[in-house]
């Protein structure tokens, strides 16, 4: 049975645009496979905390060593990383907040980048441990930044997965939703289009 980590990172939680293309991929995918086993992670409803200098140093010590409090920011990141070593598809639903990620992902990202865990150093650099993996991201912006400086998303997300291991990433993007409202039902229904087109592959 294959698994399916959907990771939704709007405040809005299901009610954010990047939220609604997500769920639609994922639905799409369930009726293509209704074995598919989906793990949902919503950022608004469980927030991830940011990292502090002594969980991180938690991270670094024995498990005999670990104080109580290092000992459970290492557990809740031991769960977050088995989330995505059983996944074999992840999607992410990414909105654009002040031309960046949500802060919560960053925590996220900050959780599960554990040198030895997730990826390892060697002589020719660090290697993604997490390799076989295909994921998605669902990008919805207020504005137009596909192409420009502005797009300070995109390298990111696809450096950050590629440091784990995961570097066949897919991305869809819904642009210009605040601007107009024809324009953004013409964005959204370009990315739905997108998204039929992607389980239309998959279904093949």
């Amino acid at each position: 049975m294959k698994t399916l980590l959907q990771i939704n990172t709007s405040i809005f939680s299901g009610g954010g645009q990047s939220s609604h293309l997500a769920d639609a991929f994922v639905a799409a995918r369930k009726a293509i496979d209704p074995g598919l086993k989906v793990i949902v992670r919503d950022f608004a409803k469980e927030p991830v905390p940011h990292l502090t200098a002594d969980g991180f140093k938690g991270f670094l010590a024995k498990a005999g060593e670990r104080t109580p409090e290092q000992a459970r920011v290492v557990a809740y990141s031991d769960a977050l990383i088995d989330e995505l070593r059983r996944a074999d598809t992840i999607v992410i639903g990414l909105p654009m907040y002040n031309f960046s990620v949500p802060s919560t992902l960053k925590a996220y990202f900050d959780h599960v980048a554990r040198a030895g865990v997730t990826f390892k150093y060697t002589d020719k650099g660090p290697v993604g441990q997490l390799t076989g993996k295909k994921a998605y991201v669902f990008a919805a912006r207020g504005g137009g930044y596909l192409g420009t400086t502005a797009d300070t998303q995109t390298a990111y997300v696809r450096q950050f997965l590629a440091f784990l291991g995961i570097s066949d990433v897919e991305f869809v993007y819904a642009e210009g939703l605040s601007i107009s409202d024809a324009g953004r039902k013409a964005a959204l229904a370009k990315a739905e289009a997108a998204i039929a087109g992607l389980n239309e592959l998959e279904a093949a």
